[in-house]
């Protein structure tokens, strides 16, 4: 075949391929730049790591934690006029091992130039893919780790998989070092891959990653390793239940919602959305067209960060207090989701743009899923004089990621309901992080439970601080507290059934540090300080709260310290362009009392102002049997409700 029909034939068959379509699945394209919070391309990050490398020399060894939009002005974004110029910039962190430094820039990439390079003193990035290959090579090669694994019959060291953890809390030897130190735990893959079921208890090694030598050495004992198979795959199991039969859903109209680069309407809301590197999936712009008017809600809703206290004082576990969004960039670690698995078929899976360590950019497909479910009746009354039945079926709009920090997956979703509210919702599976032990029946221990022979589920918690940009019918705001409360019996209520409702105007920052609480049906309004609905009171959205927990931690507790956010549910701070992070911008290896506690310390007026709230959730895991060897799918969540925000039931015109 002559060079000319070869390619023909080529041109035709990219033809027919393209033609078939492909709905629910976005593919990469040639990215349009025309809004401010449109994601980086991989051709700017590009161009901003070659423009750094001309203004800075870096070594061959530097490494980048983290390339992402600087986000604009919040003025300008929300003064941004289609077909108007506005800034683009960069922000770009910079480790240079060799140095123990940490740099941050900035790249205009419209003016071509470094606009600003600042040293953080004293600060490490997140943990980062070459830490886990020094820590690997340092703990397999040093000798007391090898005597340590001999001892415990285990003379193949390629059968131990090295798990590689922040430090956590420091020593204050470790502290006044500065280095950069990872803590590392050891599991025996044996002739089953679920190493995670076979933890070599006892042995911890803290790596010095600038020297790459080992900085502390411990052996508490042998314990015995399970013997067990745990591995979960089909193929492991002589016996299957029978599945389901299948259950098709289909939308054979085309979904209802639509995406316009990144933007997304459906059923009246509107929103923008960007994966970031460490925070995972951020929205910006919530707004909802009620057929008036377009009323705003959100600026900017984000996962600001996660702490995971485990709870056994010996020295091999106290130290396990997993911040997994700023020591591990959980945005980084997305998986790949997959339609008619994590996605219902009816979904559509979006890519993401990120850089990696080199600073080379990346497109990590389909790490994002978006589709519209069925959740049983929206609204319904039988109507006994006329017997007639009015109802609705609920449908919700789910946008989702899940990231796998280690052991753990985690799901986080962003719901929105066709009456206005917007629902968060975060979902917990994996691998119960295992201890080993030496019962082969629950014992009197009291710092978790037995979930097999030789394999104990340590007591944990996990927690999630979200961070709330609320611009509730505009900028300026005000929080209250709404509580319930019962009335003693008088005269004025005889039977002692009243219940009052009050709200409290929180002042300052200090004020709104607040927890929920079941007694009083808590609740919190964010509500528009210089608007007036047709009821005479501000239109708001309040803060629902979930299923929660207490941070158990005690006072003076080290965790307390470095996990301030976790102390309280809920927090509202002024808006200040860069408090973006509850545990601070650099938790690995941090000072205490970074991030919400430094935040509020100046105690500014909330009152009449741009206002931010922060929510903590939580869950408190007592490991049992049936988490093990994958755990069902444990959740928690909180709902931002409308609450004189529309007129009526927004959903009350939905049509048949």
């Amino acid at each position: 075949m002559s060079q000319s029909l070869l390619k023909l034939a080529i041109a035709w068959i990219i033809c027919i391929f393209l033609s078939l379509g492909f709905p629910n699945i976005a593919f990469a394209e040639k990215s349009v730049i025309n809004h401010p919070l449109n994601p980086l391309t991989e051709t700017e990050i590009t161009t901003a790591v070659e423009l750094l490398r001309r203004e800075k020399t870096l070594s061959d060894t530097a490494f980048f934690p983290m390339i992402t939009l600087q986000e604009p002005d919040k003025k300008q974004v929300l003064n941004f006029q289609p077909g108007k110029k506005f800034p683009r910039q960069v922000f770009l962190q910079v480790y240079e091992r060799e140095l123990n430094k940490t740099f941050t820039g900035t790249v205009d990439l419209t003016t071509k130039t470094l606009t600003s390079w600042q040293e953080i003193h004293h600060v490490q990035p997140a943990i980062l893919p070459p830490d886990y290959e020094i820590a690997k090579d340092v703990v397999k090669s040093d000798p007391r780790w090898q005597k340590a694994m001999i001892k415990r019959g285990i003379k193949d060291f390629n059968q131990v998989q090295i798990s590689c953890w922040g430090a956590g809390i420091l020593s204050k030897e470790e502290a006044e070092t500065g280095s950069r130190l990872c803590r590392t735990l050891s599991y025996y893959q044996g002739k089953h891959w679920n190493y995670y079921s076979r933890p070599i208890e006892g042995v911890l090694v803290t790596v010095d990653l600038n020297k790459e030598e080992v900085s502390s050495f411990v052996d508490y004992g042998v314990v015995p390793i399970s013997q067990e198979n745990w591995d979960y795959d089909v193929r492991s199991f002589s016996k299957l239940t029978a599945p389901p039969k299948p259950l098709k859903i289909t939308q054979p109209d085309g979904t209802t919602f639509k995406i316009n680069g990144n933007e997304i309407t459906w059923q009246g809301w509107q929103f923008r959305y960007l994966m970031h590197p460490r925070e995972g999936l951020v929205l910006y712009l919530v707004k909802y067209n009620d057929g008036e008017k377009i009323s705003p809600i959100l600026y900017r809703a984000s996962l600001s960060e996660m702490a995971v206290p485990y709870g056994d004082p010996n020295p091999n576990w106290s130290f396990r207090n997993a911040f997994d969004v700023g020591e591990y960039n959980l945005g980084l670690l997305a998986n790949q989701l997959e339609l008619g698995q994590e996605i219902p078929e009816n979904g559509v899976l979006l890519n993401a743009v990120f850089a990696n360590g080199e600073g080379e950019p990346y497109t990590m497909p389909s790490v994002i899923g978006i589709y519209e479910r069925d959740n049983g009746v929206l609204w319904k009354h039988f109507d006994y004089n006329s017997q007639k039945n009015y109802v609705r079926r609920n449908r919700e709009l789910v946008m989702n990621m899940i990231t796998t920090v280690d052991n753990y997956d985690y799901s986080l979703n962003w719901i929105f309901h066709q009456d206005g509210t917007l629902e968060i919702e975060n979902e917990l599976s994996g691998i119960v992080l295992a201890q080993g032990t030496s019962d082969e029946k629950q014992s009197s221990n009291s710092l978790g439970r037995l979930l097999a022979k030789n394999i104990f589920g340590v007591n944990h918690q996990h927690f999630f601080n979200y961070r709330l940009d609320l611009d509730v019918d505009g900028q300026v705001n005000n929080v209250m507290e709404m509580n319930v409360n019962a009335l003693p019996i008088s005269e004025n209520n005889p039977l002692g059934n009243t219940i009052t409702v009050e709200d409290t105007l929180l002042k300052t920052e200090t004020e709104a540090v607040r927890d929920a609480d079941i007694k009083h049906s808590r609740e919190w309004m964010i509500a528009s300080a210089d608007k007036k609905n047709h009821v005479g009171v501000a239109p708001a959205y309040m803060l629902m709260p979930g299923g929660n927990t207490i941070l158990y931690a005690v006072e003076g507790a080290n965790i307390r310290e470095k996990a301030g956010f976790a102390t309280h549910h809920f927090w509202v701070t002024k808006y200040k362009s860069g408090e973006m992070y509850a545990g601070g911008d650099y938790p690995n290896q941090t000072s205490p009392g970074e991030g919400l506690p430094k935040y509020i310390a100046d105690n500014e007026s909330l009152e009449n102002e741009d206002i931010v709230v922060w929510y903590t959730m939580g869950m408190t895991h007592v490991p049992r049997p049936e988490d093990w060897p994958v755990m069902p799918r444990h959740q928690v969540s909180f709902k931002l409700m409308p609450r004189g925000f529309f007129k009526r039931n927004p959903a009350i015109n939905l049509g048949e």
